[in-house]
């Protein structure tokens, strides 16, 4: 499985915003963003506007930057994104909403939402590590899309590992989005529908991201 290994912290200066990328580390001051805010690079202080400076951002850069932070919020490479692009494209509907909910759907992102991790990241390593089931069955597939109705239950061998004994009283700390449903007594989520676009990250611009596929 291919997977970006390098300084999560180094995305959010290239975007000049925080994307959360490290779940509670990210509300302290060992932020890396709170002391290096600018551009990663040596050109990262003094460059143009997309490195922090006051230039003009042309077209492309803004779609560009669109869909790359896009990428790196769920944490998807160039080539799975893109399906997941003509996957959207080839549905009825409004190709960048069908995009992030696609996004949305994915058992890692799902696990997140729930309470059940502390980032994306996290998630993904629980998801394949095999702790959790779909519908009682063991996946490990951090991509696997989820459907209405689809229930996501922490896997019953790896509820006396010691993160997950604490998980509930963990979670209950976390919000989660009206599109699921969570039981902390018996640790298992439900999608009961597809997230509407304000229940979706409003600091994504998915017209910007249909623009750069279409070019």
């Amino acid at each position: 499985m291919a997977k970006y290994i390098g300084p999560v912290c180094k995305l959010c200066r290239r975007e000049g915003e925080k994307l959360f990328l490290k779940g509670e580390r990210c509300f302290t001051p060992k932020c890396a963003f709170e002391r290096r805010s600018f551009a990663p690079g040596q050109h990262g202080k003094s460059g143009g506007k997309s490195r922090g400076g006051m230039g003009r951002e042309s077209d492309y850069g803004r779609q560009l930057r669109a869909k790359q932070r896009a990428r790196r919020v769920y944490g998807v490479l160039e080539r799975q994104f893109r399906r997941y692009y003509e996957t959207a494209s080839g549905q009825r509907g409004l190709t960048g909403l069908i995009l992030l909910q696609i996004l949305e759907s994915r058992i890692d992102n799902v696990v997140y939402r729930l309470g059940f991790a502390t980032s994306r990241a996290q998630a993904r390593l629980l998801v394949t590590h095999g702790h959790f089931t779909v519908n009682g069955r063991r996946t490990d597939i951090p991509s696997m899309i989820l459907g209405s109705g689809d229930m996501v239950q922490v896997r019953e061998g790896s509820r006396q590992a010691p993160y997950f004994k604490e998980l509930g009283s963990l979670a209950e700390t976390r919000s989660f989005p009206a599109w699921l449903n969570r039981d902390l007594r018996n640790l298992v989520g439900t999608v009961q529908r597809l997230p509407e676009r304000a229940e979706i990250d409003g600091s994504l611009n998915e017209q910007l991201i249909v623009e750069y596929y279409s070019r």
